[in-house]
This record gives C-alpha cells, structure tokens and sequence, in this order.
C-alpha cells in the first residue's frame, strides 16, 4: 500500500512555493507520482494540526509517520521523498 505524504506549508514562504513548482514538474515528469495521495497543510490555517508534527522549518514532508524532509527542497530531494511514497506501495 502507497504511504500518503504530509506536506507543511507557509502560504507566504518563497521556499514551498519553489517545492509546489517543482512538485507539478515531477507529475509532468512521471505519471506515477499522480497516484500518491498527498495532504498539502497550511500551517498558520491548521495549527493543532501543525502542533502534532515534530518539525521547525517548512516545507516539510512527511512519507507515512516518518519525517523524510525538512527545509528548503530541490527537484531531487522532493523527487527522493515521492519516491519513498512508492516504494512504500511496493514493500
């Protein structure tokens, strides 16, 4: 079974909105990555949502209940994330 993925978000942070544009070229890249399910959660709309995560900076992605990023991303870090949400379905 595939792992969904958490993302924290800022709305107003230059760094998920990077993570978010290089998350459509990953898509566009690999229909596969399609499929996963993905919770995309504003952190200042959602904080006692936010509260139950052990992270400090955003964008942050959790695979399951494991952190697998944290901080400012990169095409390949974000792809190394989704790509640990489909070897989760595999396992």
């Amino acid at each position: 079974m595939m792992k969904k993925i958490k993302m924290f978000i800022l709305p107003t942070c230059p760094y998920c909105v990077a993570a978010l544009r290089w998350m459509d070229e990953l898509y566009a890249e690999n229909s596969s990555y399609r499929a996963i399910d993905i919770e995309i959660i504003d952190e200042s709309a959602n904080p006692e949502i936010a509260g139950q995560h052990d992270y400090y900076y955003v964008p942050t992605y959790y695979v399951g209940d494991k952190k697998a990023h944290e901080g400012a991303a990169s095409l390949e870090k974000i792809r190394l994330v989704f790509d640990a949400a489909l070897v989760a379905c595999k396992a």
